[in-house]
């Protein structure tokens, strides 16, 4: 009876285990097969146009007589509008989650922590409504400006977006930290804002820098919010308070007009793909420095 039982649990935990193991080939392969395609159809594209045109350029205008297709503006709209909203997020969200972890009472803890989460379940389109009626007008008062929809606008929505997730892993990080780290700290004379700002927050660093790359990640990736409230002029943007439109809001504007088959078409792909491997590569970037937290803590 002992031996039937004990074979029945291992037939399970050997099932349990393809099962898994399946899951995540078939993850990998769908990720292979969506970077094959992307791939493919952008050799249809550089068939046509040359790459130095493509990586050199200074226009996207594909409806001109021309054709240019120029992915330069297109990506100085992306980097700017990110960095823009690293520039606003990654000191609010580091300091929060300091704020969170070191130093807030455990009542103001339980209650801001669902609250912060729920930022991630906001829809896009609802934060990009926001941008229009609320956020860009106030940039447009402010600034003098005509029109509020710009690079600035987009910063300070992406913000907020990317706040949950910079938060989250930056608390780990923080709390990841050894207590003794902390003690010895104190024992050594140090206050709590001394231990906070040259032990802790050092110490937790490779995690920090991991919140803010998935951060980057997700303020990359976003398409609808950039789409509503920055503008979509593709021009070489000047500064923040510049229209712009990002190569995701590119894509979700010009797909479902392009004809089949076409260079447009294949154009788009081609930069689709340019941003698949600039997030892959900042994703892979924020899992290393993630596993060197969990090594340091280990």
């Amino acid at each position: 009876m002992i031996k039937s039982n004990s074979e029945k649990r291992e037939k399970i935990d050997w099932l349990f285990k393809q099962l898994f193991k399946f899951t995540g080939f078939a993850t990998i392969a769908l990720l292979g097969g969506i970077f094959l395609m992307l791939i493919y159809n952008s050799i249809s594209f550089f068939a046509n146009v040359s790459p130095i045109d493509f990586f050199t350029g200074s226009q996207w205008d594909p409806g001109s007589a021309t054709s240019k297709y120029s992915i330069i503006p297109l990506l100085a709209s992306t980097g700017l509008v990110a960095i823009g909203s690293m520039l606003i997020a990654v000191p609010l969200g580091i300091f929060t989650a300091a704020f969170l972890s070191e130093l807030a009472p455990k009542k103001l803890q339980t209650f801001l922590k669902p609250v912060i989460e729920m930022l991630a379940a906001i829809p896009s389109v609802a934060i990009g409504f926001l941008g229009i009626v609320l956020v860009g007008p106030g940039i447009a008062k402010i600034f003098g400006i005509e029109n509020g929809l710009n690079a600035l606008n987009g910063s300070v929505l992406l913000a907020v977006m990317a706040l949950p997730t910079i938060i989250t892993i930056s608390e780990d990080a923080i709390n990841a930290v050894p207590k003794s780290h902390r003690e010895a700290s104190f024992a050594l004379g140090a206050n709590k804002w001394e231990t906070m700002f040259q032990v802790t927050l050092p110490a937790a660093l490779p995690g920090l820098i991991a919140a803010v790359l998935l951060g980057l990640g997700r303020a990359l990736g976003e398409t609808m919010t950039v789409l509503m409230a920055t503008g979509n002029a593709s021009v070489l943007p000047e500064g923040f308070l510049d229209s712009i439109r990002t190569i995701t809001a590119t894509i979700a504007i010009e797909m479902g007009e392009v004809p089949y088959q076409t260079t447009h078409y294949y154009a788009l792909f081609a930069i689709a793909a340019v941003l698949f491997m600039i997030t892959l590569l900042i994703n892979f970037l924020g899992e290393y420095f993630a596993n060197r937290l969990r090594k340091f803590h280990a």
